[in-house]
């Protein structure tokens, strides 16, 4: 895949939960990722950081109603600008990708991403799609090394997913190629979480990549493989150098800590 074209963005901003959803429960809206932190509503905080990534062209949000999108005045202007798209999610993850191929012109590459991604920079988005551009794989994932994380936030918890290689933490960041790496983004058909759902790994990745997973038995490019091989795809994990990449607003408390690492952006 020669680097002559941008890539597609997908932005997946549906409510699992609408108003009950905890965070959107802060500001008593209907969904998360149109809260206010640090002054701007977090769906267009993480639009304008995509908007301004150097391999970005088109950019769709996934969500259930154009209105929704709309009611951010600035991302109204964009939608009428023709800057950004909306285009309608569905019941889960996998249906809203599956969905959105099928309304999008021209989706390949494509980079998924998440409406509560309030942390992500164009510089992260540079980082996997400059990787997505010069390693050609079907699909990509995006995972932060522990190591990063705990230099920057020793005092941190975080889960991680343990590996022989140390852990690692995803950070919603996705890419897929090709029509046939669909196939990889199936495993999100029930939803994310993996770490904190060990039937889902079985479920999605199959009994020995739930063994070797589940003992440490296998490094991070050994799991790859193993997947590469299992959905006939080339499957490639992207380290991010950013100890930020994985934290999303998924809980009041990531509100609070997000907030804060936003305030100290700012101030530097």
């Amino acid at each position: 895949m020669a680097n002559n074209k941008k890539a597609t963005a997908l932005i997946l901003a549906a409510s699992r939960r609408g108003p009950e959803d905890a965070v959107a429960k802060i500001q008593n809206i209907s969904h998360k990722c149109l809260v206010v932190i640090d002054g701007m509503v977090m769906l267009e905080r993480v639009v304008r950081e995509i908007k301004e990534a150097d391999d970005i062209g088109d950019i769709y949000v996934s969500i259930e109603s154009r209105d929704l999108i709309e009611s951010v005045p600035a991302l109204k202007e964009m939608l009428d600008k023709e800057e950004i798209h909306y285009t309608p999610s569905a019941e889960n993850l996998f249906l809203s990708v599956k969905s959105a191929i099928e309304h999008i012109e021209s989706p390949w590459p494509l980079v998924i991403s998440t409406g509560d991604n309030a942390l992500h920079t164009s510089e992260m988005i540079n980082h996997f799609t400059n990787e997505i551009f010069s390693n050609t794989p079907d699909a990509a994932i995006a995972m932060t090394p522990a190591s990063v994380i705990l230099e920057a936030y020793p005092d941190g918890k975080r889960a991680f997913h343990e590996l022989k290689d140390g852990g690692w933490s995803s950070c919603n960041l996705y890419a897929l190629t090709t029509a046939n790496a669909l196939t990889a983004a199936k495993v999100f058909e029930g939803g994310g979480q993996f770490g904190k759902q060990p039937k889902r790994i079985l479920k999605a990745f199959g009994l020995m990549f739930m063994m070797l997973y589940k003992f440490k038995l296998a490094s991070s490019a050994q799991l790859t493989n193993l997947l590469s091989k299992r959905w006939g795809l080339n499957i490639r994990l992207i380290s991010m150098p950013y100890a930020d990449a994985p934290i999303d607003v998924d809980n009041p408390g990531d509100f609070v800590r997000t907030e804060e690492i936003l305030k100290k952006r700012r101030g530097a």
